[in-house]
This record gives structure tokens, sequence and C-alpha cells, in this order.
């Protein structure tokens, strides 16, 4: 089972971590949210090359395998390449990584509404592919299903995810 922090609370690290972004959480899943009951047909597309894809069948992967006996936390951002989601979302996760992983979490997963090419170059770019799963919501179904998306059309970007962060009790 994984929960959305609405605001505040969470441990020292989640803590620690959203300080260091200097943003709110407009996450509007219900803290104790079974993720994967929200959204049981959802399947998102791992970070990675055109080639890659061609080799898996431009396969998906349910979110049910992504929580399957993991200890999950998945944050989300309206972008791969945008300004602050590249200098100011991103660093202070691939900074905290041991933390992560000394606290139990066995993956830390940036979900945003791109394809998985665009993410897997954006994570090559900001050098934190070997510390973060990089997944696209290619479609927003994810974000959708759990009503985190926005309209950044103003900005030119359509529907886009809100930032939030998920993350095990």
């Amino acid at each position: 089972m994984a929960s959305a922090m609405v605001k505040g609370g969470g441990s020292r690290l989640i803590k620690s971590v959203s300080a260091a972004l200097g943003t709110r959480f407009y996450a509007k899943v219900a803290t104790g949210t079974d993720i994967v009951s929200a959204a049981p047909n959802v399947s998102l597309q791992k970070a990675r090359t055109w080639d890659e894809g061609i080799a898996s069948k431009f396969s998906t992967t349910p979110l049910k395998d992504i929580f399957k006996d993991k200890k999950v936390v998945i944050f989300g951002l309206p972008g791969a390449y945008t300004g602050v989601c590249s200098n100011k979302h991103v660093p202070p996760y691939k900074e905290n990584i041991d933390k992560f992983k000394a606290k139990g979490i066995d993956s830390v997963i940036c979900v945003a509404v791109n394809d998985p090419y665009t993410m897997n170059a954006w994570a090559e770019k900001l050098q934190a592919k070997e510390a973060i799963d990089f997944y696209g919501d290619f479609d927003g179904s994810f974000h959708k299903s759990l009503d985190l998306v926005t309209d950044l059309s103003g900005a030119l970007l359509g529907t886009r995810s809100e930032r939030y962060i998920i993350y095990p009790p």
C-alpha cells in the first residue's frame, strides 16, 4: 500500500527533502489511500531509449508490479526539462538517496506526464538515473486517476502533473 502526503507530516527525511524543495505539495489524495486500488488498471512506462522501447515491444509496468513487496517513494512533477523540476525538485531526492535506502525504501520514483524517452534523456542529463527510477505517464492516466493533474496550458505545457510525494506509512 502507498499513501499520499497532502501537506506537512511524514518522516524527518521527507520533511528534509520537502524543505529543500521549497515547495508545497498539492496532492488531493487522502493520506492512507491505497494507490494501487485507486488506479487499478494504470501502467507507467519506465524511462528508456527508443531501441529499448522496441526491444520491450513498448511494454508498460502495472502499478501493482511497481509496488509489489516494496517500499516505494514516488514524487511527481509537471515535466521533464522544466526549470524548477530540473534545478529544484529532482536534486534533493538524488542527494538523499542513501538516506532513503537507510530508511528501508526500496526505490525512489519520479513520474511526469512525458514519454519514457524524454524521461530517459532527462534522467541522464541530471545524472540521476542510477539513483532514481524515472517513469513516464505518457497519457496522464496515472495522474488523472488520482486527480493529480493541473492545466498548464498558459505556460504551453497542457495537462500536467501537480507536484506531490507519495510514500509508505
